[in-house]
């Protein structure tokens, strides 16, 4: 265990607090079992590093180990806890669970056992928490971190201050509001900059393999994970990543299941399946209609990608401006908002605020007479009326 803690105080020496992720002011710290899941590179890790450095400093009362050490190919995680907690360990922060075999009963076991102990842990596959529910229900709570939004993307690449608004804030004030951003930055090149290569806090490692680890990524859910945990056949994978490309390629998308199931020669009910699988992943969203009483087999009304740049990971040049739009506005506002589909306009927003998404010619006609209706207009700076500028969606979080 020496080695383990001469370990976590070299990444804590490592751990700058310049920049913060949105979650940290969210997050529950002090429930006695919390999760937070992400895909790989969004900041999980730094998260939990800075909350150790900045709560418990140099402290034996809190530890953070990852599970993929090899520590743990040999010593179970119970009888470690055991003598963390016989130590006088309070605070165990635990990264990428997933990686160690029957984690989650052993978390059960943990938690039911010591009843003074605080776990945070960590997971990038997405799958395994949902496979895991059953075994930490009524105990975990789990959040899931999304990607930089827009003011984070600034902040942590021009080391901005900006801070975050509510959407009645923004709807409200939003002339205001974007004329005291503009003081400090030229929107709409970052903007731009953002929607192909800054969703993930790992584009400062360098543009040149940026979209190779985002397909890595991908791969590694389609290609590993979906297979073990969903049990879908190895030979199937090749229609599920030809799904996703055809998703890439027309999102946002209103399935004609039947068609798409033909084209992959799937049946109607497996490309429903493999479409929900997806949605699971967060390599996709997905919104209906009516978001009451959804069955696993009922089609989703409109298909869009998780964010803008899985499109230019996926297809490259062929990406769409308007599905980068509707996929960005939708990823923004499902962070902390219900979003349907309406009979007219893009988007319902928590059954009260309806959204038409377009350029800065985008007129009213679509939405005209509608109570609470308004136009996210991308390509200007600032907003008149209902117009508000596309990119302060990306100040919700």
């Amino acid at each position: 265990m020496e080695e383990l803690f001469n370990e976590h105080r070299i990444f804590l020496e490592n751990t700058d607090l310049v920049f913060k992720r949105y979650l940290m002011k969210v997050i529950p710290w002090q429930e006695r079992l919390l999760g937070i899941q992400g895909f790989r590179g969004v900041g999980k890790t730094t998260l939990i590093l800075q909350y150790i450095k900045e709560n418990y400093a140099n402290s034996d009362k809190a530890l953070y180990v990852s599970l993929d050490n090899i520590y743990f190919a040999d010593n179970k995680l119970v009888d470690f806890v055991k003598e963390f907690v016989a130590n006088g360990g309070e605070h165990l922060f635990l990264d990428e669970v997933h990686k160690y075999k029957n984690w989650s009963v052993e978390l059960k076991n943990i938690y039911d056992l010591h009843k003074n102990l605080r776990i945070t842990f960590t997971a990038s596959s997405l799958l395994e928490i949902l496979n895991s529910k059953a075994d930490l229900s009524r105990r975990a709570v789990v959040f899931f971190m999304q990607g930089l939004s827009f003011r984070e993307y600034l902040n942590f690449s021009l080391n901005t201050k900006f801070k975050a608004y509510g959407l009645k804030q923004i709807i409200e004030n939003h002339k205001q509001i974007s004329s005291e951003i503009l003081k400090e930055v030229k929107v709409l090149k970052c903007f731009k900059k953002y929607l192909s290569s800054g969703y993930y806090p790992f584009f400062k490692e360098g543009e040149t393999l940026y979209y190779h680890k985002i397909r890595s990524i991908a791969n590694m859910v389609v290609e590993i994970e979906l297979p073990l945990l969903k049990n879908v056949e190895p030979s199937k994978i090749v229609k599920v990543k030809q799904l996703l490309y055809i998703l890439a390629l027309s999102a946002p998308f209103k399935p004609n299941i039947t068609k798409l199931a033909e084209r992959i020669e799937i049946t109607r009910n497996t490309t429903i399946e493999y479409i929900n699988y997806l949605a699971d992943t967060k390599l996709i969203n997905k919104i209906y209609a009516n978001s009451k009483g959804i069955s696993l087999l009922q089609k989703p009304d409109k298909i869009f990608l998780e964010n803008s740049n899985l499109s230019f990971a996926f297809v490259g040049d062929k990406t769409d401006k308007g599905n980068l739009r509707e996929s960005f506005f939708l990823n923004q506002l499902l962070q902390n908002h219900a979003v349907s589909y309406p009979k007219k306009g893009d988007f319902l927003v928590d059954e009260k605020y309806l959204f038409e998404i377009g350029g800065k010619n985008k007129n009213n006609k679509q939405i005209s007479g509608i109570k609470n209706a308004y136009i996210a207009s991308d390509d200007i700076e600032y907003g008149f009326k209902n117009k508000i500028p596309l990119w302060l969606f990306g100040f919700l979080y």
